[in-house]
């Protein structure tokens, strides 16, 4: 817990290997288990037949509310399907009291499909800022972490995004054509241009990942949910690339934000991004 008027920092310090294990334990205990054996009655659709969510989703996001709150009293957990449930507590994101994000499932399609492209997201945030975050590929067991001004770690290994390499097509993850508006499709028709190869993207705290390993060059997304982006967009700024949305200023956790917007591995690749989504590139 924080004590007496111990910051965020000083709770991490203390606690960050507890988030960590709480986290694995979700996923040994709820996902993997059920991973390549869900039954039909198992997985259910929520606003249609791409948005889906399995009983791994629930009952992994149960085990971290109750295990996350108790590290950290006073605070709150935003849950990806609690949110689904009541869809005012996602207002929790600009209050006073420190907040748990969580998707516990990022990838529920894939990880229906019995593909390794899933992920379970944690961010802990206070005021609209993000201080840590934890991106945890329980299929290949690779844990991310991220600390405010300490970096981002793969596994304990330092994790540099880097620079594009001249005279490559800039490698971009977008919004997936089956999760994006006729409006939205029309933004993202920026990027098909010489110089740029966008493919539709999977899970987005792994596509995050790609982007702080150096592995990808950008993303471009068109969604807000705190849940998918809070994680990751920590994880690439701390790696040592930055986020931009439409207007050329970063991604608000808080919302409101004009979108599509990008995360990138360094600033140069960023304003492009912004830019041809923007026409003006």
């Amino acid at each position: 817990m924080i004590e007496n008027n111990e910051t965020i920092d000083e709770f991490l310090a203390r606690h960050a290997d507890d988030v960590e294990e709480a986290v694995r334990k979700a996923a040994a205990q709820e996902i993997m288990p059920r991973w390549r054996r869900l039954a039909a009655d198992e997985v259910d659709q929520k606003a249609g037949p791409h948005d889906l969510v399995t009983d791994a989703d629930r009952k992994a996001e149960l085990y971290l509310t109750d295990a996350l709150a108790a590290l950290l009293p006073g605070s709150v957990v935003v849950g990806e399907e609690a949110v689904h449930a009541n869809p005012a507590s996602y207002e929790a994101i600009r209050g006073d009291a420190p907040v748990w994000i969580v998707d516990p499932v990022d990838g529920t399609r894939q990880f229906v499909r019995g593909e390794r492209g899933f992920c379970t997201l944690v961010a802990l945030a206070r005021h609209g800022v993000v201080h840590a975050s934890w991106t945890y590929a329980a299929a290949d067991d690779l844990l991310a972490t991220a600390v405010r001004g300490r970096g981002a770690r793969l596994d304990g290994e330092r994790l540099y995004a880097g620079v594009p390499e001249p005279g490559r097509d800039l490698r971009v993850a977008t919004s997936h054509p089956d999760y994006t508006t006729d409006e939205q499709k029309h933004d993202l028709l920026g990027l098909r241009t010489p110089g740029v190869a966008p493919r539709p993207c999977g899970s987005a705290g792994l596509e995050y990942l790609a982007v702080a390993r150096g592995e990808s060059d950008a993303t471009a997304f068109s969604w807000e949910a705190a849940w998918d982006h809070a994680a990751g967009l920590l994880l690439v700024e701390e790696a040592g690339g930055t986020h931009l949305t439409r207007t050329g200023v970063p991604f608000r956790i808080t919302g409101g934000n004009d979108l599509p917007f990008t995360a990138a591995r360094d600033a140069g690749t960023a304003r492009r991004v912004v830019g041809l989504l923007s026409g003006e590139a």
